[in-house]
């Protein structure tokens, strides 16, 4: 007798964009009943004939209109009743974008951007999700530059030191920062200046990120102790 299966997939994306200052993360709503208008994570139901990791990144194309992101699977997430409607495997990812290029998409009903810490309560496990993304993270810009991917293309040294410290969740001595990433030779001086915010004296050096290097670290990683 032919085996019957009784269960469903979906995939839910923890998005994350740093403004500069603060990391942001994206949060819909659930378009239909039960639950209708609770906060969750984007998510999509995955069919039998689909790759996950294609679905999610349709999704992403259709909430914010992009098709090239940084996207890792996460994880799975498989309790017995974690949705109520049924027996639902969820294939969790996250996402890494550059506010410069989301911050002025017009997005669809229902999602809205949300402080890195200030998650509302969602439905399911997508609380869980959250969490473990950002223990993800946590980990991966000790060892990985990815950090890299949230920025926009010229920086400060302040923005790399306030995204690392919203990364990790602990402030870090800039001065000790300053001398560990410098020795990464991560960095490029473009010799630009600009000046942060009004009032400022004293101009503040732009940086580029070294391709070359960041495509090295990106296959071997470091081990940056903060």
């Amino acid at each position: 007798m032919a085996l019957k299966f009784d269960a469903a997939l979906g995939t839910s994306v923890v998005v994350f964009a740093f403004d500069g200052q603060h990391l942001r993360s994206l949060v819909g709503a659930k378009s239909l009943e039960p639950y209708k208008g609770a906060p969750m994570l984007p998510t999509n139901w995955v069919k039998a004939n689909d790759s996950v990791e294609d679905v999610a990144k349709r999704m992403m194309n259709r909430v914010l209109g992009m098709d090239q992101i940084y996207l890792e699977q996460l994880n799975a997430f498989a309790r017995v009743y974690r949705n109520p409607m049924g027996r639902v495997v969820n294939i969790a990812y996250y996402a890494l974008l550059n506010w410069d290029e989301v911050k002025d998409i017009k997005l669809q009903e229902g999602y809205r951007w949300v402080n890195y810490n200030d998650e509302p309560e969602m439905i399911f496990d997508h609380n869980e999700i959250y969490e473990m993304a950002k223990e993800r993270l946590k980990r991966r810009v000790k060892r990985r530059p990815i950090g890299f991917v949230l920025l926009p293309q010229r920086f400060t040294f302040n923005n790399i030191h306030s995204l690392y410290e919203a990364c990790l969740g602990k402030e870090l001595d800039k001065r000790n920062f300053r001398k560990k990433f410098m020795r990464s030779e991560l960095l490029i001086d473009t010799e630009e200046t600009v000046f942060e915010a009004p009032g400022n004296k004293k101009p503040s050096r732009l940086y580029e990120f070294n391709q070359q290097k960041y495509e090295k670290l990106t296959l071997k990683g470091y081990d940056f102790k903060f």
